[in-house]
């Protein structure tokens, strides 16, 4: 869909968990001395204003990133990457996942987003020059699909739909079970809300019967607003880089002890 924008939800509390699994999960594959490429398809625009009007007008911000740094410790990867983020664009500044990526990679390593959005794709492009890489305007599983398995071979897909398109999950499992037969040996990880009617649980099930090796991650807290549907977040993640499960734990737990559940 061409509508979503993710300015009006960056650094929410689901971005929290799915950043900070993600900049732990390069910090760990960064440590071997081999190049590696990360995919994305739905890249968004890399980086945001947590004071802008889109963020202001949720309010997603002030109830997640705001309240949920002071829960890692200052040499967790994710606080580094915040920190680094901030130091060079300011202290509101929230970085999308493309920039946790791009802070988290070496020069050996390779980077390919895929945006579909205009104004989005013509801000990532902007936002993500100084870092290198290939950035596409187009279909971000017609990327991951043609470009499987990328070189370096060894690497990490990030899939983070904006699963306004109730049919994604239906979809999603056929094509992530595609991508893994084409790339046995890559980290696929997929981002999904956790919403009130719990849409993603035949989704997730799917996954499960097509890929049982495949490891869930999730995480509740309160909705940002009233009638807001989101409750959690999720990772379904192929590959899981070693030690994820253990820093999956940790992280809920954070969620558990500062936050009470919807």
């Amino acid at each position: 869909m061409l509508s979503y924008q993710h300015g009006y939800h960056a650094g929410n509390l689901a971005d929290v968990h799915k950043h900070a699994l993600l900049a732990w999960s390069l910090a760990y594959m960064t440590r071997k001395d081999k190049p590696l490429s990360y995919l994305e398809t739905h890249a968004g625009r890399g980086l945001y204003d947590t004071t802008d009007e889109a963020a202001v007008k949720t309010g997603e911000a002030a109830k997640g990133i705001a309240i949920a740094e002071g829960w890692f410790k200052r040499d967790h990867p994710y606080a580094q990457v915040l920190k680094r983020i901030r130091a060079k664009h300011g202290l509101t500044a929230y970085p999308g996942s493309p920039l946790v990526a791009a802070e988290s990679l070496r020069p050996m390593d390779d980077i390919h987003l895929s945006e579909l959005h205009p104004q989005e794709f013509a801000a990532l492009s902007g936002n993500m020059a100084p870092y290198g890489g290939v950035f596409r305007q187009r279909d971000g599983w017609e990327m991951a699909l043609s470009l499987c398995p990328p070189d370096p071979r060894r690497g990490m897909l990030l899939i983070d739909p904006s699963f306004e398109v109730k049919s994604d999950y239906d979809t999603i499992p056929d094509t992530i079970a595609k991508i893994h037969r084409k790339w046995g040996v890559g980290v696929i990880i997929l981002w999904y809300p956790v919403l009130t009617d719990a849409p993603h649980k035949p989704m997730i099930k799917a996954l499960k019967s097509a890929i049982p090796d495949g490891f869930v991650s999730e995480v509740a807290f309160p909705p940002a607003r009233p009638g807001h549907r989101m409750v959690g977040s999720g990772l379904f993640v192929v590959n899981a880089p070693y030690g994820f499960a253990e820093e999956s734990a940790r992280i809920a737990a954070l969620f558990h002890k500062n936050l009470k559940p919807a």
